[in-house]
């Protein structure tokens, strides 16, 4: 017989919530093969492509392009046996067979997300058992569809009474049921809901198949309005809705800026001697090829530095009461990407040359710009840069990524007038902007790690003395 296998949205990052579809390779019908690049989707931390886990013949894509699906979630199913024979009675949605799931399912794992079995235990249910088989040996197809109406509600909302021999023809169709049943909402929206004194169960969801959203809820505790009035957007507004990069990015600069206090310091920095090795390394053998930028020599100098003042390299534990020195630099890049802000790390830098500092860069912001980083090289940072410079910009006061006690703003290297030896040279100058948590880093702590940093660019001999 026909083997279904329904695949959930998988957790391709630790923490994930959710992700955004934004590409289908396949569509029903199309035979697929393990392993087999089959969606692109956009979590909070990056594009990422998912391989199918099993052979067999797409049957349906729950979700389509563009929507915004919780981890966990179904969004493909694959008929396994393709030979089999006619498929069971279709469910509400006419998406997934009726027959009930087993007890235990063994799913592989997709390549590239761990190598260990999962094993899938469903939540025992309360009330009187229902047989893996009586989905299939119901008397009626309303029988059947009835079963898998309360295996959606299982699913969404836990263990619920058996419900009366209704059949809906639709999954918003689900709130008009009998008994007394919450509507699906998700349970912060429920609590929400129980905060406000709202009876969720009087709501008409607004959101996808009728799901109730937080709108619904707080314009039902606002009351009823006596006069709509229709709301129009001005000529020449354009709305976003606010999820993927951009959300997570927002959420912790905000709680970095309400968490950790800031102080940012400033150093204004002549670096022609900088300057004028880049030019003789690019014509040296060892070099040939490599993208040497200054952001380069930048990152050489952050890591040498922190050696000097390892509270800069450092993280607060809140929960511990402990403060976490780390023997190891993972530096982060802060890139601007067309779908946002994103900081991948280069991982061991302070264990790197000057070139292979130079390659890590150039592989980094590639990758970056194409939105191909893995959401493995975005996270576990200990201090970043942000080259402002790259954009004509001088200086800017940076905010510190959560995790992290220390960032630096790279500024616009620009010819200047500079006083050298009592005389009014042109120069190439840079400014530099130091931010640090003030938990972990003294004034002073700050001030000798920007200076140290300024001091290798201005002079980059001084190197060989740290």
């Amino acid at each position: 017989m026909p083997e279904y296998k329904t695949f959930p949205l998988p957790d391709t990052a630790e923490g994930l919530t959710e992700a955004e579809i934004l590409s289908w390779h396949v569509k029903p019908g199309d035979t697929v093969t393990v392993n087999q690049i089959i969606v692109e989707i956009e979590t909070a931390k990056a594009a990422v492509e998912l391989p199918c886990p099993w052979a067999g013949v797409v049957t349906e894509l729950h979700v389509k392009p563009g929507q915004t699906v919780d981890v966990g979630a179904p969004i493909l199913t694959i008929d396994v046996d393709p030979g089999g024979a006619a498929k069971p009675t279709a469910s509400v949605n006419g998406s997934a067979p009726a027959a009930e799931a087993p007890a235990e399912e063994e799913m592989k794992p997709l390549v590239g997300y761990g190598s260990k079995t999962v094993t899938a235990k469903r939540r025992a249910r309360k009330g009187p058992a229902v047989p893996a088989s009586a989905a299939a040996s119901a008397g009626t197809a309303a029988e059947a569809a009835q079963l898998t109406v309360a295996a959606a509600f299982e699913h969404h909302q836990g263990p619920v009474p058996d419900p009366e021999p209704v059949v809906p023809d639709s999954p918003a169709a689900l709130l008009d049921l009998p008994g007394g049943y919450v509507p699906l909402a998700k349970p912060p929206v429920r609590k929400l809901a129980k905060d406000l004194g709202v009876d969720i169960r009087s709501l008409t969801g607004s959101g996808d198949s009728g799901v109730i959203t937080r709108a619904d809820v707080e314009r039902a505790a606002a009351g009823p309005v006596d006069t709509p009035v229709a709301v129009v957007a001005p000529r020449g507004e354009r709305r976003v809705p606010i999820k993927g990069v951009r959300k997570v990015t927002a959420q912790a600069m905000v709680a970095s800026a309400f968490t950790a206090p800031h102080v940012t310091e400033f150093l204004t920095l002549d670096v022609t001697p900088m300057m004028d090795l880049r030019a003789k390394l690019k014509n040296h053998p060892d070099f040939r090829g490599v993208k040497l930028t200054p952001l380069a020599f930048c990152a050489k100098a952050i890591a040498m530095a922190v050696r000097r003042t390892p509270e800069v390299n450092s993280s607060w534990d809140e929960a511990a009461q402990e403060i976490v020195y780390k023997d190891y630099v993972h530096l982060g890049i802060a890139a601007a990407t067309p779908r946002g802000l994103i900081v991948p790390k280069i991982r061991d830098a302070d264990t790197l040359s000057l070139r292979e500092l130079a390659e890590a860069l150039d592989r980094l912001t590639t990758t970056a710009r194409d939105g191909k980083t893995p959401p493995a090289d975005m996270v576990n940072g200990t201090i970043t840069i942000t080259n402002v410079g790259v954009f004509g910009v001088d200086t800017g006061t940076p905010i510190i990524n959560p995790g992290e006690s220390a960032i630096l703003a790279f500024g616009a290297i620009r010819d200047t007038p500079w006083v050298v030896d009592n005389e009014i040279k042109i120069r190439k100058v840079c400014q530099l902007a130091l931010s640090f948590d003030h938990r972990l880093v003294d004034g002073q702590q700050g001030s000798e790690f920007l200076a140290d940093v300024g001091a290798l660019l201005a002079d980059p001999a001084l190197a060989i003395t740290y």
